[in-house]
């Protein structure tokens, strides 16, 4: 398995001659992690010295080094026909939350497969079309209980797992073990000040940031202790 997020460093002092003159905070960078859930391990970053870049300029990269087998899990930034279609090309799998400027078409209707605690489970198969060629998926729809912290009523996560062994509630449980990365990020920034205010150069700002990474990396295996 494989958890992609992404992360925006904070603005930074203006230390820099260059940005003496500007009053909005400089943004020195941001990242694309990608975090091993069974070893607890950041395992690549993917760096962008542009803070204002989307985080989707930085996927061709992320995409040549998919391998065959993985599952690759993330939230709705990372959900774009050529992102999905990239994974199934290199043979990987993926549990991605729907973005809604997908333009996927219905095969068939939702149908009740199950519930999970925080609400009812929902199925359907959908088509995504790809340079003129169609990629069947399955959507599988979580109708919250109450509303998240966003207030939105409802999940929907694109994956090709087979239903013969994958269950949609096993796909929502995956879905929810992203956030294995955003608690890694609160980690190294808390633990490791992977973030300083000081840093303007994007280089240095992201050299620190990967400093804070491998920090994390090698003390990870003794938090037990």
């Amino acid at each position: 398995m494989r958890i992609l997020d992404g992360n925006c460093l904070e603005k930074t002092d203006h230390r820099l001659e260059v940005l003496r003159t500007i009053a909005a905070g400089a943004l020195p960078g941001k990242s694309l992690v990608v975090l091993d859930p069974e070893l607890r391990l950041a395992i690549n970053v993917f760096g962008c010295e542009d803070g204002h870049a989307q985080e989707r300029s930085m996927f061709s990269e992320v995409l040549k080094t998919v391998k065959e087998g993985e599952l690759w899990i993330a939230d709705r930034n990372m959900c774009t026909v050529g992102f999905l279609s990239g994974l199934h090309r290199s043979g990987a799998n993926f549990v991605i939350r729907e973005h809604k400027s997908m333009p996927w078409e219905a095969i068939n209707s939702l149908q009740a497969v199950g519930s999970i605690e925080t609400g009812d489970l929902f199925e359907q198969t959908v088509s995504l079309s790809d340079a003129g060629k169609l990629l069947l998926m399955r959507r599988v729809v979580l109708k919250l209980k109450k509303p998240d912290r966003n207030g939105e009523n409802e999940i929907a996560i694109f994956t090709m797992l087979p239903t013969e062994t994958v269950t949609a509630v096993v796909i929502a449980q995956l879905y929810r073990e992203r956030r294995s990365v955003e608690n890694l990020f609160q980690t190294v920034t808390e633990n490791y000040e992977c973030q300083i205010q000081t840093l303007g150069y994007p280089k240095a700002a992201l050299f620190s940031f990967c400093l804070a990474l491998v920090a994390h990396n090698i003390l990870e295996p003794f938090a037990g202790f």
